[in-house]
């Protein structure tokens, strides 16, 4: 792995001024270890953001000298970039999906791998309290048994998104969470498309899905809600956790121990209703958590990154969503690299 300069802050750089590239530039200038030595964006009309120049393109910030990069150019664009990157011997973080099909990716992560660099994918929703407090009690088996992931990811339409889909813009979100949440890889999908906006990419989405250890998957995700809505609900043997990633919350509903008298109602649900727990969280800004990690892989090894092998395993992932749908057929996932979010 390529070493930064010892006794230096990690000169970082960020690639894109679009909304994420900015707020990623103001999380890397206030975050410990790091110096933001650089940003670059053709059609910025700034020459500079706080004191940080804005070079018109990439050669002129490599040639500052950095040590890591922010991707957050349109998806058409981030194996070119990141390529570049990799040639230079940068460490680099890459907004998801990690490239616009597989056959990119696979050749992004085998540069990164093959120099020893630390390659991350943006897949931030890892790195939400609500979902990072859900994970661990999932871990210490609070929940026994998991029988059933869900989703629902829904809001209007961004207009910054022009290039992908809603799979690959969001859905990739709910794939990689999904399998980390249960350490366990997408073995099958089925799913239905549909194009409301006029765009020529899919606007909504439904799919369900089967992962390796048998849990079932449900995934609602689309661009025509009028309003936002960031849930995911996992259902298993001692009752339910709801993930609110909009707000930071996690509540737990438990599966009741007291026998209802109602038997009509006890026949139908099931389960008894038990007590509702939401749990009391500390809240950090889920990005800031995401560049602490990338910052301790560059400097220490540390786990905890989303690395390019899991972003290519989700966008695989994700290709099948889209194959399903065209083909009306449930589709096998092809393992393309390690199971996506089965890495902690």
């Amino acid at each position: 792995m390529a070493a930064p300069r010892s006794g230096a802050a990690l000169r970082y750089g960020v690639i894109g001024l679009g909304v994420m590239g900015r707020n990623h530039a103001r999380v890397i200038r206030e975050l410990d270890g790091v110096e933001l030595a650089g940003v670059v964006d053709p059609f910025a009309i700034e020459t500079d953001i706080g004191g940080v120049p804005v070079h018109a393109g990439l050669d002129l910030l490599l040639a500052s000298g950095i040590d890591a990069a922010v991707v957050a150019v349109p998806t058409t664009m981030h194996e070119e970039v990141a390529l570049r990157l990799a040639d230079a011997g940068v460490h680099a973080l890459v907004e998801k999906p990690i490239a616009a099909d597989v056959e990119q990716g696979a050749r992004m992560t085998e540069a990164f791998r093959s120099r020893g660099l630390v390659g991350a994918v943006g897949h931030i929703e890892r790195f939400n309290p609500a979902l990072q407090n859900l994970r661990m009690r999932l871990e210490a088996g609070e929940l026994g048994d998991v029988y059933q992931i869900a989703t629902r990811r829904q809001g209007p339409f961004p207009a910054r998104i022009a290039d992908v889909g809603v799979i690959k813009d969001l859905a990739t979100h709910d794939i990689d969470l999904t399998s980390w949440l249960a350490q366990s890889p997408f073995r099958t999908v089925h799913a239905n498309t549909s194009r409301r906006s006029g765009r020529p990419h899919e606007d909504l989405v439904a799919f369900n899905g089967r992962l390796d250890d048998g849990i079932i998957t449900n995934h609602l995700v689309n661009w025509m809600s009028p309003m936002k809505e960031r849930i995911t609900v996992v259902t298993g043997e001692s009752g339910a956790f709801v993930a609110d990633t909009l707000s930071g919350d996690l509540t737990f509903y438990e599966n009741g121990t007291d026998a209802t008298e109602w038997d009509a109602v006890s026949a139908f649900r099931g389960v008894a209703e038990g007590s509702v727990i939401r749990y009391a969280l500390k809240k950090r800004e889920p990005l800031r958590i995401e560049h602490e990690a990338f910052r301790d892989a560059i400097l220490h090894g540390r786990p905890g990154i989303v690395t390019m092998e899991q972003g290519l395993a989700t966008l695989a992932v994700a290709e099948a969503v889209m194959q399903s749908a065209a083909e009306e057929r449930e589709v096998v996932v092809d393992r393309v690299a390690g199971p996506a979010g089965t890495a902690r």
